[in-house]
């Protein structure tokens, strides 16, 4: 496992316990469809959230939330709608954190909620 794949999987274990303790269930990691992977399929008061989560331990790149392109957000989109019609939820949205810091330190985490309403 690359240095990034270890970032990314400290980035959706913080995102999953940040949700956790918010009241979410976490339904699935990594969810994959036709038009990527979903990293968390999640539920709240019978509500389906698919959560994108971004990660960075510096900000010489940036903010992690730069990193969701209307191309990112229209993939988001796609893979959430396509594992909606196959589980057959009709109450849904897509949702991102932002996850900043590194592993071992509580990390700052912003969450977007409803990303990719507005979307053409």
């Amino acid at each position: 496992m690359n240095h990034n794949q270890k970032i990314g999987q400290w980035g959706e274990q913080a995102a999953a316990d940040y949700l956790a303790a918010r009241g979410y269930e976490i339904v699935e990691r990594n969810a994959r469809t036709p038009y990527g992977e979903i990293d968390l399929v999640t539920r709240l008061e019978g509500f389906t959230v698919f959560v994108e989560v971004k990660a960075r331990t510096t900000r010489r790149f940036g903010l992690p939330e730069e990193a969701l392109t209307k191309r990112k957000l229209r993939h988001m989109r796609d893979a959430a709608g396509h594992y909606a019609a196959e589980h057959e939820i009709d109450n849904w949205q897509c949702d991102a954190l932002a996850v900043e810091g590194i592993p071992g330190v509580e990390p700052r985490i912003e969450h977007f909620e409803n990303v990719t309403a507005g979307l053409e």
